[in-house]
C-alpha cells in the first residue's frame, strides 16, 4: 500500500515537469530536476514493492508449510485413530470367533449327552415295565395267599392305624390336660396366695358415720330453730335429710349422695361447735364446707395416683378417685378398696411374669370410678366407668378391663382377668366389708324366690354376688313378648322389696329345644 502511494506520487511529479516544459525553457532545469527525483523516487518505490513482494511470498511460504505440517499432524492422528479402531475391531472379531467355537463344542457336547439320556431312558423304561410286570405278579401273589383284594387290605391297614393313632393320641392329650391343669391350678394357688401374703393392711376398713352425737338434748331444739327455720335451711343447703328422733343427742343424716352427706356433717358439726345456727351462717358454712370437700377429694385423688406414681391421668379422673373415697360398698371404703385391687393386680402380673404389669395396676385401681357418678348416671358403674376411661384417652386395655370385671362385657386380655381376681381377692378379705355369709345367702335366695314367685318360671339363678339373676321360662307359656313384660315386672319387684347397692341385671332367657335320640 505505502509503494503505490509513492508511485502515485512520482507519477504527479513527471506530470507537473511535462507540464512545466510546456511552459517554457527558462523553467527546463527545474522540470529536468523534478523529473529526475521523480524517477529516482519511482525506481525506489519498485525496489521496496520487489522487496514486499518477496517478504509477502515468504510469509506465504511458511504460512503454507505450517498449514501442511498441521495437516499431516491430523492426518497421522487420524491414521493412529483409525489403527486403533482397527485392533479393537479386530480383537472383537476374534472373541466372536471364539465364543462362537465354544457354542459349537458345546453344541456338540449337548448332542452326545441327549443321547446318552435318551439311551438311559429307553433302558429305564424298560425296567419300569419289568418291576411292574412283578409288582402285578406279587400282588396278585398276596391277594391269593390273604383272601382279600388289594383295596380291601388297604383299608384295613388304615383303619388299624387309624385306631391305634387315636388311642393314642387320647390318652396323651388326657394327660396333658390333667398335667396341665394340676400345674395351673397349683400355680394359680401360688400365685393369689403370694400376693395375698404381700400385702398388708387394716383388717377392717375405714367407714363412716351418718350420726352426730350432740353435746346436749337441748342443742336439737336450736338445730330446729323457730318454726323448722333452721333445719329447712340445712335440707335445702346439703340436701339431705336430718332424721330426729326420740334417741337424746343424736341426729341421723340421711341421703344417697355420700359427699353430699359428708357436707351435710361436717357443716352441722362446725354450726354445733360454734353455737350460732341460723339460716345465714347454716348456707355460709355449706358454702365453706363445700370448698373444703372439694380440697379433700383433690387431695385424695393425688394421694392415690402419687402413691403408684402413675403417669397422665386426667384431673377428672383423679377428681372421681378422690369422690370414692367417700363411697362405700358393703361398708367397705371403695377408694381403699381400688387402691387394693390395683395393688393385687400388680402383684399378681409380676408373679406370671407380664411385660406390662402397670397396665394391671392401671386397671385395678381405676375399676370403680364409675360409682363416683353413679347416682348420676344410669346404667352399671363397670360400663360408666369405662366410658369415662375411655372419653380421657385411656389405653383400650384399661377400658375393658373396667367394662369387664363384672363380666357386663368380654374380657380381651389377661389384665381385664387378672382386674377381676384382685376384685374378688379384695372384696373377699377378711373384715374388709361387714356382710356376713348367712345376710350375703339369704339375700340371694330372697332374690330367686322373688323370680319364683311370678308364672311360667322354670328355675331361677342369682349370680355375680346378686347383681344379676337368670330366669329360664316356659316356652310354651310365655312368648317373647311375655318374657320381656316378666324382665320388667320382675325388676320392679326387686326394687320395691330388696334393698341393694348399685343395680341388679334382670335376665330372662326362652328357648326352645329339639331333643331325638337315634338307636
Amino acid at each position: 500500500m505505502f509503494s503505490l502511494i509513492f508511485m502515485f506520487v512520482a507519477a504527479a511529479l513527471i506530470v507537473v515537469a511535462l507540464l512545466l516544459l510546456m511552459y517554457g525553457y527558462k523553467k527546463s532545469f527545474i522540470a529536468q530536476r523534478l523529473i529526475e527525483e521523480a524517477q529516482a523516487k519511482l525506481e525506489s518505490v519498485k525496489r521496496d514493492i520487489e522487496t514486499e513482494k518477496k517478504e509477502a511470498l515468504i510469509k506465504l511460504k511458511d504460512e503454507l508449510y505450517k498449514k501442511r505440517t498441521e495437516f499431516d499432524l491430523e492426518i497421522k492422528k487420524e491414521r493412529a485413530e483409525l489403527e486403533r479402531f482397527q485392533a479393537k475391531l479386530n480383537s472383537k472379531y476374534e472373541a466372536i470367533e471364539n465364543k462362537d467355537q465354544r457354542l459349537e463344542d458345546l453344541r456338540k457336547e449337548l448332542q452326545q449327552k441327549e443321547r446318552t439320556v435318551s439311551r438311559t431312558a429307553d433302558i429305564q423304561r424298560a425296567n419300569e415295565q419289568k418291576l411292574k410286570s412283578l409288582y402285578e405278579e406279587l400282588i396278585l401273589k398276596l391277594e391269593s395267599i390273604s383272601g382279600m383284594s388289594k383295596d380291601e387290605a388297604r383299608q384295613a391297614l388304615f383303619d388299624s392305624l387309624e385306631n391305634e393313632v387315636r388311642l393314642s393320641n387320647e390318652k396323651y392329650v388326657q394327660k396333658v390336660e390333667e398335667e396341665a391343669r394340676h400345674f395351673a391350678k397349683e400355680k394359680a394357688v401360688n400365685i393369689i396366695v403370694t400376693a395375698m401374703q404381700r400385702y398388708t393392711a387394716d383388717q377392717v376398713s375405714p367407714a363412716s358415720s351418718g350420726v352426730i352425737h350432740l353435746p346436749s338434748d337441748e342443742m336439737k331444739g336450736r338445730i330446729i330453730g323457730k318454726e323448722g327455720r333452721n333445719i329447712k335451711s340445712l335440707e335445702l343447703a346439703t340436701g339431705m335429710e336430718f332424721v330426729i328422733g326420740e334417741t337424746p343427742e343424736i341426729i341421723t343424716i340421711s341421703g344417697f349422695n355420700p359427699i353430699r352427706r359428708e357436707v351435710a356433717r361436717r357443716s352441722l358439726e362446725k354450726l354445733i361447735s360454734d353455737g350460732r345456727i341460723n339460716p345465714t351462717k347454716i348456707e355460709e358454712t355449706v358454702h365453706q364446707t363445700e370448698k373444703e370437700i372439694e380440697e379433700i377429694i383433690q387431695e385424695y385423688g393425688k394421694n392415690a395416683v402419687l402413691q403408684f406414681n402413675l403417669q397422665g391421668i386426667k384431673p377428672e379422673i383423679i377428681s372421681l378417685l378422690g369422690k370414692l373415697h367417700f363411697r362405700t360398698s358393703f361398708s367397705q371404703n371403695v377408694l381403699v378398696h381400688s387402691v387394693e385391687v390395683g395393688l393385687f393386680a400388680r402383684m399378681i402380673a409380676e408373679e406370671l411374669g407380664l411385660p406390662h404389669p402397670e397396665l394391671a395396676l392401671r386397671g385395678g385401681l381405676l375399676h370403680d370410678i364409675g360409682k363416683a357418678v353413679s347416682a348420676e348416671v344410669e346404667g352399671p358403674h363397670a360400663i360408666i366407668g369405662a366410658d369415662i376411661a375411655k372419653r380421657c384417652g385411656e389405653d383400650p386395655i384399661i377400658v375393658n378391663a373396667i367394662a369387664a370385671h363384672h363380666e357386663e362385657v368380654p374380657a380381651i386380655s389377661i389384665y381385664s382377668l387378672i382386674v377381676m381376681i384382685a376384685d374378688t381377692i379384695s372384696a373377699s378379705r377378711p373384715g374388709a366389708r361387714r356382710e356376713t355369709l348367712s345376710t350375703y345367702i339369704k339375700r340371694l335366695e330372697k332374690l330367686e324366690e322373688i323370680c319364683q314367685g311370678f308364672e311360667g318360671v322354670k328355675k331361677a339363678y342369682a349370680l355375680q354376688a346378686g347383681r344379676e339373676v337368670r330366669i329360664i321360662v316356659e316356652e310354651e307359656i310365655l312368648d317373647d313378648e311375655k318374657a320381656m313384660i316378666l324382665a320388667r315386672e320382675v325388676a320392679h319387684k326387686i326394687e320395691k322389696e330388696m334393698s341393694f347397692p348399685g343395680q341388679i341385671k334382670v335376665n330372662v332367657i326362652r328357648e326352645k329345644r329339639a331333643i331325638e335320640y337315634a338307636k
